[in-house]
């Protein structure tokens, strides 16, 4: 599982049952982007090789609906590190600036090498606010920020090819097989790394620090890293039964709580906060998708069926309809999950970022349903990215929705249309491409559709796959000679299969050199 994969990352590693010596932490932190021997590119190297093997499993979750809420607040919290000079150019041109999301019922999030970070459904399903998510999003982006993963590296020397191997074989070993992972990550020289790659104190309260900064700075309320703090305290409290693992790699020290009370002191004490209609539903997301089991998903979509439900608070309420109505869909009852999503509908209708989630699961149910033309009454005209970040994904889950449903409804001319404007902006979306070779094998461009698919393979750096896809191509080209327009696309063809082939080439190299 990715979840799995994920928790298995020495970036991130868990405490083992013997604790081991503490590492003598340094007395001063090094200054920003002091990182020893490791450079930017070789951390970036570093992260894409666990990315790499981290889109390949089963548990990778690319949920568009989910995705552009959570690369919302992640963008805006880079725009505020940028204003606030805590992301140096060299870091910001150079990392990916990435967030992968796994299908997992674990309470965790992870900083990854190269700006890659990770987040499990089941740290989504238990925040009440963007405010909330943003606050561990900004603390996560600040030990990115802060290098403090090449930091680590640096106290025992140059990173070995052999020990950057073994921590990405744990990766790969527990996504298939957890106890296996767990073994590579106690043996050999990963057990040195293991020691290593724990935080330290100093790191996580510089973390809260500057993230504390990043978090205001962008707009959000400090409240949230207060709500959270108290989440955690209280998780801290009950014993340790797995479900938050994010404590065992971010011990929560009474001097951290000490802390960030002091700060909030500091601030003027703001108006309470609105109920946060958006994210209370996509928690509800979050946790259908995170699957509970069948007998935790009958429990929820039953919920609204219960005595006293029209009694509660309208938030609870909304949110539970959310999850109802998934849930359902889950249970393939598609007629009870779209009655669900109606009245979801009337009760976040005063509110325009609830009701725009509850039209989007509107879409999605009427396209699960085998109602395309219905999925498009509910599908707002996805804006063109501007502004000051023209790759975030706003607009990306209706965009795709639409996408999906003009192509079974014979629009596909339209829908391809709409995802090459939005390609300019987004070249390594996965998902558009996805979307767009369907539309063009819907329009019989079957040359197109494999260069689509090719793209799906490089922008996961499946760079074998993306090989075999443009290889197909141009034997489709040669078989099938066409006009102009064919010749264009398969100058396009050449062009990124010559690239393709110099990257597998490269990350074979990198991968003999590691042995």
């Amino acid at each position: 599982a990715l979840g799995a994969a994920l928790l298995a990352l020495p970036s991130r590693a868990q405490a083992p049952a013997t604790p081991a010596a503490p590492v003598a932490a340094p007395r001063g932190l090094p200054s920003l982007g002091d990182a020893g021997d490791m450079t930017p590119l070789e951390e970036r190297k570093l992260g894409d090789a666990i990315a790499r093997e981290l889109y390949r499993d089963p548990d990778y979750l690319d949920d568009p609906i989910l995705g552009e809420y959570i690369d919302g607040i992640w963008r805006a919290l880079l725009v505020g590190a940028r204003a606030r000079g805590e992301l140096p150019p060299e870091l910001d041109e150079r990392y990916a600036w990435k967030v992968l999301v796994g299908r997992d019922r674990n309470v965790n999030a992870f900083a990854l090498p190269g700006g890659y970070f990770g987040m499990l459904t089941g740290l989504v399903g238990v925040v009440a606010s963007r405010d909330e998510l943003a606050s561990v999003l900004a603390h996560e982006i600040s030990h990115i920020t802060q290098r403090h993963i090449a930091r680590m590296i640096g106290q025992e020397g140059r990173m070995t090819p052999l020990m950057l191997a073994a921590m990405v074989l744990g990766a790969m070993a527990a996504s298939r097989n957890p106890q296996a992972g767990a073994a590579l990550a106690v043996g050999g020289q990963a057990a040195l790394i293991q020691q290593q790659l724990n935080y330290s104190r100093d790191m996580e309260r510089e973390a809260d620090r500057i993230g504390f900064g990043v978090l205001t700075q962008s707009g959000f309320a400090p409240q949230g890293f207060a709500s959270m703090f108290e989440k955690l305290q209280a998780a801290s409290r009950i014993n340790d039964n797995g479900d938050w693992p994010y404590l065992r790699s971010h011990p929560l020290t009474s001097q951290r709580i000490a802390d960030m009370q002091q700060r909030q002191q500091n601030l003027a004490r703001g108006a309470e906060l609105p109920a946060d209609y958006e994210t209370l539903l996509l928690a509800g997301r979050a946790r259908v998708l995170g699957r509970p089991g069948v007998d935790v998903l009958r429990a929820w979509a039953n919920e609204p069926d219960q005595p006293g439900f029209d009694k509660l608070p309208r938030p609870r309420r909304a949110a539970a309809l959310y999850a109802a109505a998934l849930a359902q869909a889950q249970l393939r009852d598609l007629a009870r999950a779209q009655a669900l999503a109606a009245q979801l509908a009337q009760a976040v209708a005063p509110d325009a970022r609830g009701l725009h989630q509850a039209r989007l699961l509107q879409a999605e149910l009427a396209l699960q349903a085998g109602q395309p033309a219905r999925a498009l009454e509910w599908l707002p005209t996805a804006p063109t990215p501007t502004g000051a970040d023209p790759k975030a994904q706003r607009g990306r889950a209706a965009l795709l929705l639409r996408a999906q449903a003009q192509t079974q409804t014979g629009q596909a001319p339209q829908a391809s249309a709409a995802l090459q404007t939005w390609m300019v902006d987004h070249p390594d979306d996965p998902g558009a491409w996805q979307a767009l070779a369907q539309a063009w094998g819907a329009q019989n461009q079957p040359l197109r559709a494999l260069r689509a698919e090719g793209e799906v393979s490089m922008a996961r750096m499946d760079y074998a796959g993306a090989v075999d896809r443009w290889r197909a191509a141009q034997d489709y080209a040669q078989q099938h000679p066409g006009g102009s327009a064919d010749l264009i696309d398969i100058s396009i063809v050449d062009t990124r299969l010559r690239v393709a082939r110099q990257a597998l080439r490269q990350q074979q190299e990198d991968e003999k050199k590691r042995r």
